[in-house]
Order: structure tokens, then C-alpha cells, then sequence
């Protein structure tokens, strides 16, 4: 299973749908999700696909459109915090606001932004569908930009103004379908303490343990690595065995044991790779 991010390219739609609007009709949130899993999707798709054929492998690779359910009680609904779309002015901002009733935040250094709620994943609505795939071993690209969020409403589904965490909804698939293996291909070949700074740490094989204590003492940042350390936490949690966090060009020395952060249950970190656990990876930053 592959998932991935979709910020830059909802961002870009939003601004289409924005530029267009004295010609077409504006395009609400949910549905910029669709589009931008349909048009990633197919660019992974292609791109898999082709590469297994260069090297002889038979294995179809499917993209599927996917939802995910949130509560509408979600506390995350009453307090908008994630930023979307372009920057504005003051004066746009405040017209924004008044006509289309839209949460804005002031960012001192760039202007003002859209920010909606940012609430939990629930459920994954075709699950089982994704289930179906694995057992017939097609490789599936699921889940992305953290699902199109949904809530029940008299029992069907209907889309609503929001952005789940990618990393928080792979986890839970991750989850759902009783993965051992979870990669979290990111932009730095590591996790470490004290980023940037001169008494940086590298962590390579860590306990799941003394990862949650680096994290409850502040280590990680949101809107950066704390994200994908929660996650990471949260799907050994609640059984998986193994994360990996690392790089696209680490992932398969990680899965050697010669790269990349490796968390687990186990004190030193490590594990025997297998070949043929079921794996779940999570590419956190598309561009």
C-alpha cells in the first residue's frame, strides 16, 4: 500500500478554482481531495507500473479514490488551525471572510490565509476494498492527502470542509489492515534531536519507548517531524512492529538495517527484514 501527501497540489487547485470562478463553478475542498488523488494517483500508477514492467515483474497497481471518516464533534471543527490556499491581503482577507464565512489567520511575515479543521481519522470507508486488492496482490495508491474527509450523515457519507494528517490516516490504515511494516519516506534520511543545531542527534534503531519520551520533551516540532513521530507511535501502539523513517533513496537500505530511523518494540531497534511481510508505505511529502 502506498500513500502520500497532497498539499501543494490541493493549494494549486484551490487557486484554479479561485481563478475561474467569474467562468465556472468554485470547487469545495472535498472535491479539490478527489481531483488531487486522481492526478497523483495516476503519476504514481504510471510511474510503478512502468518500472515493474522494466524489470520483468507482472503485478497490476491500482489508484483508489478514498474516504475517510470524521466525527463531527470533533473539538478540531470549534478551532481551525490548518492553513490552506494562497496568501492574501488584509482587505481580500476580511472579504473572504465576510462573503464566504472562512476562517483567517494572519501570518506576520506573508499575510493572511484560509485555515480549516484538522480532525481526527475515524474510519476508512473502503477498507475493505483496499483489503480485497492486497489479498490479490495488486499494489494499491490509497489514502491520499490523509483521505477526502467525510462524516456520516443518515447513512451515507458527505464530504466536509477539512484536512486530515497524512501521516495520522496512514497510520490508521496501516492499523486497520495488520501491517507489520510502516515506512514513513519523508525528506531527511533521519529523525533527530535537536534538528540543525550544533549538538544534533541522529537517531538510527530506537525503542518505541524512548521515542515517547523524546516527544513528550519537546523534541519534535508540529507541522514538521512531530506528526510522523505520533504516528509512528500510535501504529506500534496498536500492534505494528516496525517503523521505518527515512528518505526515498534510503528506503531500501533501511529495510536492510544500514539506514534510516528504525523504531520497534525491541530495545536495539531491530528486527530480521523479511521479504514477505505486507508493508505500508507513506511517501509524507509529494511535491
Amino acid at each position: 500500500m502506498i500513500t502520500h501527501g497532497n498539499g501543494p497540489q490541493v493549494g494549486a487547485q484551490l487557486l484554479r478554482s479561485e481563478a475561474g470562478s467569474s467562468q465556472t463553478y468554485q470547487l469545495p475542498l472535498d472535491v479539490c481531495d478527489a481531483m488531487t488523488q486522481g492526478e497523483i494517483g495516476f503519476i504514481l500508477q504510471n510511474t510503478i507500473q512502468s518500472a515493474l514492467n522494466k524489470h520483468g515483474v507482472k503485478r497490476p497497481v491500482v489508484t483508489l479514490i478514498t474516504q475517510v471518516v470524521v466525527d463531527r464533534s470533533d473539538p478540531a471543527f470549534q478551532r481551525p488551525t490548518k492553513p490552506i490556499g494562497p496568501f492574501y491581503s488584509k482587505a481580500v482577507a476580511e472579504q473572504k471572510r465576510s462573503e464566504l464565512g472562512w476562517n483567517i489567520i494572519e501570518d506576520a511575515a506573508r499575510g493572511y490565509r484560509r485555515v480549516v479543521p484538522s480532525p481526527l481519522p475515524r474510519d476508512i470507508v473502503e477498507l475493505d476494498v483496499i483489503r480485497r486488492c492486497i489479498e490479490q496482490d495488486i499494489i494499491v495508491i490509497t489514502v491520499g492527502g490523509g483521505g477526502i474527509p467525510v462524516v456520516e450523515r443518515d447513512g451515507t457519507y458527505v464530504g466536509v470542509e477539512a484536512v486530515i494528517d497524512k501521516d495520522r490516516a496512514s497510520s490508521l490504515l496501516a492499523t486497520r489492515l495488520n501491517v507489520q511494516q510502516f515506512i514513513i519516506s519523508t525528506d531527511v534520511e533521519n529523525v533527530c534531536l535537536n534538528y540543525k543545531k550544533p549538538d544534533q542527534l541522529t537517531l538510527r534503531a530506537i525503542a518505541s519507548t524512548e521515542l515517547k519520551e523524546f516527544l513528550q520533551q519537546g523534541h519534535f516540532q508540529e507541522g514538521s517531524m512531530r506528526p510522523k513521530i505520533e504516528a509512528a507511535l500510535q501504529f506500534l501502539d496498536q500492534g505494528g512492529q516496525k517503523v521505518i523513517i527515512t528518505n526515498p533513496e534510503h528506503i531500501q537500505a533501511a529495510l536492510d538495517g544500514q539506514a534510516g530511523t528504525i523504531i520497534s518494540h525491541l530495545n536495539d531497534g531491530h528486527e530480521t527484514p523479511s521479504h514477505h511481510r505486507v508493508t505500508a508505505i507513506h511517501s509524507a511529502d509529494t511535491h
